[in-house]
């Protein structure tokens, strides 16, 4: 059965991408920590990341560590954040996140209701922010 990830990555699903290539898409979540929180996700259904391949997982960090700058940058943040979880949908995602205080890691305080123009202004900020590297 197909996760929710794998039908955002297939267009079944609307998603607000910010990268893509063959093996990995980033997308920003619909329960962001901070404004201009994104996902890293292989397009293989790998389940968790102690199972990835090497090669992919350490593709898969390399996107999320150019993210990681990119939200710095969009976001004039003093720190990206980046968590592995894993528990909401079972497809391997890093969180990557503009991160002002250790308070923005807690999954408890997330905006559960983020508006479309909230999302929509972080996915130009950080195209933009990805376009100037």
């Amino acid at each position: 059965m197909a996760t929710v990830f794998s039908k955002i990555i297939a267009g079944e699903l609307p998603g607000r991408f910010v990268y893509q290539d063959d093996s990995v898409v980033a997308f920003l979540t619909i329960a962001p920590l901070t404004q201009g929180h994104v996902l890293v996700v292989p397009r293989a259904e790998v389940d968790n990341w102690e199972s990835i391949d090497d090669e992919l997982w350490a593709h898969l960090n390399g996107v999320a560590r150019k993210l990681g700058r990119a939200v710095k940058r969009a976001f004039d943040a003093p720190r990206a954040g980046l968590i592995v979880a894993g528990f909401e949908v079972p497809h391997l995602h890093l969180h990557v996140f503009p991160a002002y205080g250790l308070t923005d890691f807690d999954f408890g305080q997330v905006d559960a209701s983020p508006t479309a123009e909230s999302l929509d202004e972080a996915q130009t900020k950080i195209v933009e922010a990805l376009a100037a590297e």
